[in-house]
């Protein structure tokens, strides 16, 4: 009997020094995981701001460069 308990109890250190270890990976995962994620948007924001800057320059220039016409439907009345 006491053979079978001491194999018994092997058996549980062994199971637990696995989900230590799974754990383990979990937490190495999900920090990898956060850190590709956190690169990505810094990548994203540096991309938005890059944009924006051409975008407004556009629309600037689009505002403030009026070039006065006569509309192709307008009619002189006669």
């Amino acid at each position: 009997m006491a053979s079978q308990s001491q194999g018994i109890q092997q058996l549980l250190q062994a199971e637990k020094r696995a989900a230590e270890k799974v754990a383990d990976a979990r937490k190495r995962k999900a920090r990898r995981l956060k850190q590709a994620t956190r690169s990505q948007v810094q990548g994203m924001q540096g991309c938005q701001q890059r944009n924006r800057e051409r975008v407004l320059a556009q629309l600037l220039g689009m505002v403030c460069e009026v070039r006065p016409q006569v509309h192709p439907n307008y009619r002189i009345a006669a």
